[in-house]
């Protein structure tokens, strides 16, 4: 099991703060998110492209979509920041 946090408009857009996954690769976690987030609010905006964007850090080390995970591991995900 991998343990996964989401940060910003991503956890305000599923009304995920945390869950836990058995998954092996990043990528592997954004459909049982998104089938979460639509669990939790049928009329959810969350697209999967939007999770395609997000920033992923895997213990406390920025990484990709494509990184493999173990079991014990701590996913975050963070939607892109933009302003000016």
């Amino acid at each position: 099991m991998v343990s996964v946090e989401l940060f910003g408009l991503f956890r305000l857009d599923t009304g995920i703060k945390k869950m836990e996954a058995d998954v092996s690769t990043v990528k592997e976690l954004y459909p049982l998110l998104l089938a979460e987030a639509k669990r939790l609010d049928p009329k959810t905006g969350i697209t999967a492209k939007d999770m395609d964007g997000c920033i992923v850090v895997v213990n406390g080390k920025q990484s990709n979509k494509r990184a493999k995970l173990k079991d014990g591991d701590k996913v975050m995900l963070m939607s892109p920041v933009c302003g000016g």
